[in-house]
């Protein structure tokens, strides 16, 4: 049974929370698992995985046009996880909540949306310190279209350089895709100042919120972005599934993405109408049990006091920081002003990915890689990093834990 209700009445208690997680009871390598891979992938909680497994057990059906009882209850549950995002984001609407495999299909969906508006010379910027899902796209569409993209270059902490936003930023620029939050750094963009000074000149914004929505809750309508991407995984629920939200005009102005079932309005050899949005996006038999767990990952917590938590993620990294001292050679990579709990990180004389594999046997469990930010480890030089990235159910014992493993395989290495 969850202890919710506990952890909603004592936010700070972070031994109430983690007994939501299952997962993180058990052992690894013989060591008590110390998870810091949060910002790939956050463990669920018992919300979530209860409401999934009741809707197999209890409702499971295609949604929308069962003339039965275990259809109208899939249907309620599937379209009630969806006004859930939507006020989440403080969308205006269910019509602007497209139900996706994840953030990457949502920024292939709006670039292919967006494909017929782009002519040769058009401009798409997008950062240097992007996940390679917000800059693939946007590539395969310039080779289409003859667009070109542009990207919009860092400082040596990791913040954006807005001097350089601004001189790129003009009247060949069609599109802005930036990352709320980068997936390496931890830093967290300007995104209303990006959106405000892009919409002065009609420009269409596009923001990944994959690393921004476990940390904080985002407002689609006081940021006025056009679209906005997530996934669920990245937000304590179920894998295969995450959301874009997109502006209703721009949405009806958008050819389809994919064709099939639920997206027709009535099809016949002469000539096929779209559905009406949000289903006009939404091609074939949803990720039913996935929506509804993505629901229960944002009731969880919308239960909890979010300030609260943040104060402690905060305290965390604050941590952390200090504790880079301790280990001669160590460099953090990011070390922007404002910060999600993200710490990459490179040691003198050690691989990453020999980092990686030594912590997984003290059951410590990282990140190693170019985190599929190729420019990005172009730009710091560097073929990859370790990435320990903490979440409000991690402890600051953890923090002390992931620190003596780092001492415990340099003095190995020596």
């Amino acid at each position: 049974m969850s202890n919710l209700s506990e952890a909603s009445t004592a936010a700070l208690d972070v031994e109430a929370l983690r007994r939501d997680f299952p997962i993180l009871s058990q052992q690894v390598n013989g060591k008590p698992l110390v998870y810091l891979d949060n910002g790939a992938s956050a463990q669920k909680p018992v919300a979530v995985l209860d409401a999934m497994d009741r809707y197999y057990r209890e409702m499971h059906a295609n949604v929308h046009r069962g003339a039965h009882t275990l259809g109208d209850r899939a249907t309620a549950a599937f379209e009630g996880a969806r006004e859930t995002v939507r006020r989440f984001l403080n969308a205006a609407s269910t019509r602007e909540i497209i139900w996706t495999r994840g953030t990457t299909e949502a920024i292939n969906l709006v670039a292919n949306g967006l494909a017929p508006r782009l002519r040769e010379g058009d401009e798409i910027l997008v950062s240097r310190m992007e996940h390679h899902a917000n800059i693939v796209p946007w590539q395969m569409v310039a080779e289409r279209t003859g667009a070109r993209v542009v990207p919009i270059e860092l400082t040596a902490e990791g913040e954006l350089d807005m001097d350089a936003f601004r001189q790129r930023l003009g009247d060949r620029t069609r599109v802005l895709a930036i990352a709320h939050v980068s997936n390496v750094l931890g830093t967290i963009n300007p995104v209303a100042e990006l959106i405000a000074e892009a919409r002065a000149l009609g420009v269409v914004t596009v923001i990944d919120g994959a690393q921004a929505v476990p940390h904080f809750r985002p407002d689609v309508q006081a940021l006025d972005c056009d679209f906005y991407a997530f996934s669920s995984h990245k937000m304590f629920g179920p894998t295969g599934i995450g959301v874009l939200y997109g502006k209703e005009a721009l949405l009806e102005a958008m050819p389809p993405y994919q064709g099939g079932g639920e997206m027709i309005e009535r099809v016949s050899f002469e000539r096929t109408t779209w559905n009406q949005l949000p289903y006009k996006f939404e091609a074939g038999t949803p990720a039913i049990a996935e929506a509804v767990g993505l629901g229960a990952a944002i009731d969880y917590l919308d239960r909890l006091d979010r300030t609260a938590l943040a104060a402690a993620e905060d305290a965390l990294l604050a941590r952390a920081n200090v504790l880079v001292d301790t280990v001669p050679g160590m460099e953090i990579i990011g070390t922007a002003r404002r910060k999600v709990p993200v710490l990459s990180f490179k040691i003198a004389g050690l691989h990453p990915s020999d980092i990686g594999t030594l912590l997984d046997q003290q059951g410590i469990a990282i990140r190693t890689g170019h985190h599929c930010a190729m420019p990005l480890m172009d730009f710091y030089a560097v073929p990859g990093t370790a990435r320990a990235s903490f979440a409000f159910y991690n402890t600051l014992d953890e923090v002390e834990q992931l620190f003596a493993g780092l001492r415990k395989i340099q003095r190995l290495f020596a």
